[in-house]
């Protein structure tokens, strides 16, 4: 069990609470009891019966929030300094691995797991590269941990798949498609046509992406659940990793840089009526409208590196602060590690001073990040129920010279600054 007390609380509940008019911080004073690692309770002023076995952290001065999520990036599965030993990121020989599963390549003794803890990040999103068509599956996981099976909040999470330069590059001299944006579209749709016909057929009739687009609607809600209908056909390994995508339990994941792209990943998303973050999106800001048109949510980011390829010519800050204007569901990431994971709260802040909203460039690394990946019902706010997933900063978390106090995660205090 553990009490924090005395912090400036921003709960980043769809109420608000944290928001002031000018758009900037303002929590309100409260404690947070934490068990079972679920949060128990937010209010001033709790007290505890002299027999309750409670660790108390002191926030006073501090600012308190959910812990901070990173909605896209390779911790784990890219580790720092281990070179190919230690790159596990692209089965950069077939360009469709659907099948592929980042549970079984994150190393979670990679130095950048204690990075992110350090940082007030208790979770991430974690998967394979974008060097071919269909990456394979991501993973929602904690950031604390040794056995990743311990710290899965859910997998798969999503469909990794990807348009643009780096498909093109990596099969560019091995005398096989995709060397063009036309194979690479192409490819993709003959792999969704495939797997359509699968899920189809694996439910008896119509898949849930059928009665979507029937409805005239891509919405994110489910419309129906793969394990609800009649397994009509035998299991198939390469397609059966595409059934939660069909049943729209979890969303494609594009890669996506440049304008035609996001409209190409658009496009093919909308022709088979599923779900889609679109990832890093450098050029979104081009294109804010029609993004927010799309219905589609954007993973932004990383902004804090260098134009280091044609694609990413156009990457700017202000991307994430123009696509919020104009409607589009936002989250910031480091793409870990183009940019390093601690910097999370940093890419938020230099978002902010290029334009986006204060409380916006919170909720891009909490609840919108939350929202984005599928899983507020569990973190992203601080709400009685939820995990016990908590950071205290010493100030704005955003600004670079606030310091993390303490790192919970699911109740049990994961860091602590006065310890080594």
């Amino acid at each position: 069990m553990i009490l924090i007390k005395n912090g400036i609380v921003l709960t980043m509940t769809d109420e608000k609470l944290g928001q002031s008019k000018d758009g900037r911080l303002a929590g309100q004073r409260l404690d947070i009891l934490c068990s079972n690692g679920k949060i128990e309770q937010i209010a001033p002023g709790i007290e505890l019966p002299e027999s309750a076995e409670a660790e108390v952290l002191d926030a006073a001065g501090c600012m308190v929030t959910p812990g901070l999520i990173d909605a896209h990036c390779h911790v784990g599965i890219t580790e720092e300094k281990k070179g190919m030993e230690g790159d596990d990121c692209n089965e950069n020989v077939d360009p469709v691995t659907p099948y592929l599963r980042a549970i079984d390549a994150i190393n979670t003794m990679d130095a950048a797991f204690d990075d992110a803890v350090r940082a007030g990040i208790t979770s991430l999103m974690a998967g394979p590269g974008s060097s071919n068509v269909v990456g394979g599956q991501f993973v929602f996981l904690k950031t604390k941990g040794r056995r990743i099976d311990d710290l899965i909040v859910c997998a798969p999470a999503a469909m990794k798949i990807a348009f643009g330069e780096n498909p093109k590059v990596n099969y560019s001299g091995m005398g096989k498609s995709p060397v063009t944006r036309m194979a690479i579209a192409g490819m993709l749709r003959r792999e969704l046509f495939a797997a359509q016909k699968y899920c189809r057929e694996r439910a008896g009739g119509r898949t849930a992406a059928d009665r979507v687009v029937q409805s005239g609607g891509v919405g994110s809600d489910v419309v129906c659940r793969a394990e609800d209908a009649p397994a009509n056909t035998a299991p198939d390994f390469d397609l059966e990793p595409w059934v939660p995508v069909f049943a729209r339990q979890i969303p494609l994941k594009a890669h996506v840089h440049r304008v035609d792209d996001i409209f190409t990943a658009i496009r093919i998303a909308k022709e088979y009526g599923l779900r889609m973050t679109l990832d890093h999106c450098s050029e979104g800001h081009l294109i804010a409208e029609e993004i927010a048109a799309s219905g589609f949510p954007a993973i932004v980011g990383p902004d804090l590196s260098s134009r280091s390829k044609i694609e990413i010519q156009n990457v700017d800050f202000k991307t994430s602060g123009v696509l919020q204007k104009a409607g589009v569901m936002v989250a910031i990431c480091t793409d870990h590690p183009v940019s390093t994971i601690q910097s999370l709260p940093l890419c938020a802040g230099l978002a902010v001073k290029a334009g986006l909203p204060m409380y916006a460039g919170l909720e891009a690394i909490t609840c919108s990040a939350a929202k984005i990946c599928g899983v507020y019902d569990r973190v992203g706010s601080l709400e009685r129920g939820k995990d016990a997933d908590i950071a205290v900063f010493t100030g704005n978390p955003m600004e670079v010279f606030s310091q993390v106090r303490y790192t919970v995660i699911d109740g049990r205090l994961a860091y602590r600054q006065d310890r080594p």
